[in-house]
């Protein structure tokens, strides 16, 4: 849009500098001279009548310019002479009688150029004007023109990058690179694979969560090899217009061929790797012809091309079988979330460049950020610096960091939120009622802080640290966890006798939770080890919508009955675990209203029976 108002104000002189020109003229001409069409009779008569001021007599053309007595002295009227000598006979003598002043011009009438000489003058400026803006908006057409039949270029993004980014820049994928490696190997050194007859993955698929550091290794590939790099997103390839994403596929590929050896990255292939014949398009939309081209383009080129094709996804699950098949992609690299050694080394890379004092260990950052992307740790320590700078601090220290991370998990604090007496205790109540039933279930990581300052969407919040990674849930711990999940509601109605919409989240999650175990994960005693559902997590239209369901509605029921068994179990062990520590309850709600936050240490004293210590005054943001 803005591009057009541009366009359309170079063009705004060569509109307005004619139209002003022919005013200009139009004026003078109208001003100076008025034409009239009066009869031959009607002008002798003024003459005889007296009425004329003066006139003036052009003897060659026979134009008559007069003025009239009872006119403004400024204006003048022309009148075209039939007969001219008849005209004089008739009026000069009457003229000259009554004393009009009068001028027979004969000198100035014999070259019709001299009239005409302001008319093509302004005609030749007009033709002037009118060729230069003909040919500015011709160069405007073609650039235009350009740009659509540019629609079928791909549009590429890393080519020219000056920037290579390497291995040594991607930590915590330790498992990930040795698998890349051989990439690297073959496009440094070809032959010694094709000499023992080996074939290179022509396709990788790397597949994770988001954050985890896909697209960064695909870079760092193309930076070890240091070969040519052409990235791509998968939504770039999908326009309105019919056949353009085809033609990007092809022309992609014959840039990746031209400078092979050479790698090509798509980052989120799902947005056209989608399964075909899903939704309502049926199988010719242009997605789907998009899909089909860049089937053919990755199984069309031979070995010696050297063109590798690396793609990124959170979702391998949508994506077409067509494309992972051997001679595509051949090799699916899983870039899972970091362990403690991972974290700990993606925050030494993301530490350089930021003052840390002597306070701050990584290992101990690591240890507490369990289910942190490289992404979040990024994150994490960048809004550590951001905090550190508005204190007007010099290095960050422990403390910016353990408030980032809080930040990153729950949201910002707002401090200047006003609550009401009763809301502020009804929140530190069902706060200590997580807090409590946490520490008595052993299954549940420790409890690293309470506040009842209000955070993001959460009226306040209990955070629980991992103390290890774990890659799996047992049955105990989520009937423990979803224990822990009702603890404020029960906190609620045990203290005030009443409940409050302050747990619907808890509600929804422990539900989420009690339902999973029966329908995913097959923990339930009375329907058996059985899946139940197509097992996504989301439905997949077209493919999974009309197979979501794959039992009764009988089985329905008993899934539903024995879901609420879980979550009414659970409800009725978190009663008897804080009615058996009211004593507890009460303590840590009581210092939550006093102090609004709990850390760690302070917490554990106080369920030991020690008197914990007072927190000092929190440093507000600024």
């Amino acid at each position: 849009m803005e591009n057009k108002n541009r366009r359309f104000l170079s063009y705004l002189p060569y509109i307005l500098i004619p139209l002003i020109l022919i005013a200009s003229m139009w004026l003078f001409t109208a001003n100076s001279n008025k034409s009239t069409e009066k009869e031959y009779y009607q002008i002798v008569k003024m003459f005889e009548d007296n009425d004329i001021e003066e006139y003036e007599l052009n003897l060659s053309s026979g134009s008559l310019v007069y003025k009239l007595k009872s006119d403004n002295k400024d204006v003048s009227y022309k009148y075209t002479v039939p007969n001219v000598q008849l005209f004089v006979d008739d009026v000069h003598d009457l003229a000259k009688a009554n004393g009009v002043k009068y001028n027979y011009d004969a000198g100035r009438t014999n070259s019709w150029l001299t009239s005409m000489l302001p008319s093509i003058i302004m005609m030749v400026v007009l033709a002037l004007l009118m060729y230069f803006m003909f040919r500015r908006m011709s160069q405007s057409i073609n650039n235009e023109t350009t740009k659509t039949l540019g629609f079928g270029k791909a549009r590429v993004k890393g080519k020219d990058d000056k920037h290579r980014t390497t291995f040594d820049d991607v930590a915590g994928a330790d498992e990930e690179k040795e698998e890349l490696s051989e990439l690297v190997e073959f496009l440094r050194n070809p032959k010694k694979y094709q000499e023992l007859g080996a074939r290179i993955p022509k396709g990788v698929l790397l597949v994770g969560p988001p954050g985890t550091g896909k697209t960064l290794l695909a870079k760092a590939v193309a930076g070890e090899a240091d070969v040519p790099f052409f990235s791509i997103s998968g939504s770039d390839f999908v326009e309105m217009y019919v056949g353009v994403g085809a033609s990007r596929v092809r022309d992609l590929f014959q840039q990746a061929k031209k400078e092979s050896p050479s790698i090509i990255f798509i980052d989120e292939i799902d947005a056209v790797g989608r399964h075909r014949g899903a939704g309502m398009g049926g199988g010719h939309d242009e997605r789907e012809q998009t899909l089909n081209q860049m089937l053919v383009e990755m199984d069309g080129f031979g070995i010696n091309d050297g063109v590798i094709v690396i793609a990124a996804t959170n979702r391998p699950d949508i994506l077409d079988p067509a494309l992972l098949r051997p001679g595509r992609f051949d090799r699916q690299v899983t870039v899972g979330y970091p362990d403690i050694k991972g974290r700990e080394a993606i925050l030494k890379v993301h530490a350089k460049g930021k003052p840390l004092a002597p306070d701050v260990e990584l290992e101990k950052i690591a240890q507490s950020t369990v289910g942190f992307t490289g992404a979040d740790l990024e994150n994490l320590l960048n809004e550590a610096a951001l905090l550190a700078a508005r204190r007007g601090l010099h290095a960050i220290t422990m403390a910016e960091i353990e408030e980032a991370t809080i930040k990153v998990v729950v949201g910002t604090e707002k401090r200047s939120h006003k609550i009401t007496e009763q809301d502020k205790k009804l929140t530190a109540y069902h706060e200590a009622g997580h807090a409590v039933a946490t520490y008595y279930l052993e299954t549940q990581d420790p409890v690293r802080q309470v506040s009842i300052i209000p955070r993001g969407m959460a009226g306040g919040y209990t955070m629980s640290v991992p103390t290890e990674d774990k890659l799996y849930k047992s049955k105990k711990g989520m009937l423990d966890e979803i224990v822990v999940l009702l603890g404020g509601r029960v906190a609620e109605a045990i203290t005030f006798g009443d409940i409050s919409t302050g747990a619907s989240n808890d509600i929804e999650r422990a539900s989420d939770i009690a339902r999973k175990m029966v329908t995913k994960y097959g923990m339930s005693d009375e329907l058996g080890p059985i899946t139940f559902g197509t097992g996504h997590d989301e439905v997949f239209l077209g493919r999974d919508y009309s197979s979501v369901r794959n039992y009764s509605e009988t089985v329905a029921a008993k899934i539903d009955s024995v879901v609420g068994e879980i979550v009414s179990n659970a409800y009725n062990r978190c009663l008897v675990i804080l009615k058996t520590h009211l004593d507890k309850l009460t303590e840590v709600a009581e210092y939550l209203i006093k102090n609004e936050k709990i850390g760690e240490k302070d917490f554990a004293d106080l369920m030991a029976g020690v008197s914990a210590a007072e927190p000092q005054e929190p440093t507000p943001e600024a």
